[in-house]
């Protein structure tokens, strides 16, 4: 008992209460996220639209996903964390419960880039007030457990979401829109603001550039993107690839379901462990598991992967990406707030949601072209190959950036 009591200290405490009260709320807003996963279907079934039309309407959310990254941040240093979150779920929750009413292709269009951008708007302010709450080395842990909200809220809501959309694709936008209504209400009775006092806000543009101007920073989105091309593989090449030998739909979803319990599982142990070690590791580590993690996808259709069995080798290469999941996702996200001068925090963490909204947008793309035109195999040894390339380039740079954050912490002034 005195064992995991300080197993759980090591991994639960010290941390704010604020912070918990965060945390309480992500998890509740992520037991409804259904948009961004059954908006096509619904789009398909429900409203009558091709393929192509519901692909270019996804699309759209994609890109409010890549706009609600800058601007949520710029919106945070501006009139605050507090305000920027309670603004987001607010209208998020108006724009994705009005989806489901909605007939014409030009307003599903407009509303799915709404929903993405005014419901992301809260990330950077949500994630700026954890670097505001939480000193630089307990960030690594903080960041961890939201990550862990984060999957087991989605690992809870995959388990109901297909039993209620087989009856009502309304009722999956509305109860998505009631959680955000709930994250809101929590902001709004429990949360205090968070941004330093007499924190100078930079002008709009100016901020973002400098934010942009900064070597380490840009030099860490550029690696972290080319992370996600690779990680977010699952979204389009992956299940085509499963299709293809024979795995269908509902095998891809216990798939993914086992990444998100994954998660859940994996994060609360090694989480402590993990903030102790040097983040250009984790990275790079992270980096080289996305890689193996779709690079043995290769193997299926060899005398190998044969012997093995496909699904053996799909889910084995689940597991990998996912272990690189908790590795590098919460180091990602601590890096970002250490590099960030105070008054820029929202600003930083902006930069980095939009390094995502790009990834998501680039990721299919680059893996449907690969797929169509070289085959399967040649972007899973693609994919192989650009993750040893990312880990690698991550230690090649690991010398200038942890200097730079030496001397950030050396000049920093405790966290309010």
């Amino acid at each position: 008992m005195a064992s995991l009591r300080n197993r759980l200290s090591a991994a639960l405490g010290g941390l704010p209460a604020t912070f918990w009260t965060l945390f309480a709320g992500m998890l509740v807003n992520r037991l409804a996220s259904f948009v961004a996963i059954f908006l096509a279907l619904y789009l398909v079934r429900e409203r009558g639209l091709s393929p192509g039309e519901a692909g270019r309407i996804v699309s759209l959310f994609g890109v409010g996903v890549l706009v609600a990254g800058p601007l949520g941040g710029t919106l945070a240093d501006a009139i605050g964390r507090r305000a920027t979150m309670l603004l987001s779920l607010g209208l998020g929750a108006l724009a994705v419960g009005a989806i489901g009413f909605l007939r014409a292709p030009w307003l599903l269009g407009l509303f799915a880039f709404l929903a993405a951008l005014t419901s992301e708007l809260y990330r950077p302010a949500m994630n700026a007030a954890i670097a505001d709450l939480v000193p630089p080395a307990d960030r690594v842990r903080a960041y961890g457990l939201v990550y862990w909200a984060v999957n087991l809220g989605w690992s809870i809501s995959l388990a109901f979401a297909g039993l209620v959309a087989e009856r009502s694709f309304v009722l999956l936008f509305l109860a998505d829109a009631t959680t955000c209504l709930v994250f809101a209400a929590i902001v709004f009775l429990r949360v205090p603001e968070t941004r330093p006092a007499g924190t100078h806000a930079h002008a709009p543009l100016a901020g973002l550039s400098i934010a942009l101007r900064d070597g380490p920073l840009v030099v860490f989105l550029l690696l972290h993107l080319l992370g996600l091309v690779v990680f977010l593989q699952f979204q389009l090449a992956a299940p085509l690839d499963m299709a293809a030998h024979d795995i269908g739909p509902k095998v891809f979803s216990a798939l993914m379901a086992l990444n998100g319990f994954g998660v859940v599982v994996l994060q609360p142990l090694l989480g402590p462990a993990l903030q102790r070690r040097d983040g250009a590791h984790l990275l790079a580590l992270s980096a080289l598991l996305f890689g193996l993690g779709f690079g043995v996808n290769a193997a299926v259709g060899t005398a190998l992967g044969d012997a093995l069995g496909p699904l053996t080798v799909y889910g084995a290469g689940v597991l990998l990406w996912t272990v690189g999941e908790v590795v590098g996702f919460p180091a990602a996200n601590a890096l970002v707030a250490n590099l960030a001068p105070v008054p820029l925090r929202g600003r930083y963490q902006g930069a980095f949601s939009m390094a995502w909204g790009v990834a998501f947008a680039l990721s299919p793309l680059l893996g449907g072209e690969v797929l169509t035109r070289l085959g399967a195999r040649a972007l899973w040894l693609f994919c192989l190959a650009l993750g040893v390339a990312v880990a690698g380039a991550h230690l090649a740079v690991a010398g200038p950036r942890r200097r730079r954050l030496a001397a950030l912490r050396s000049s920093a002034p405790p966290p309010t």
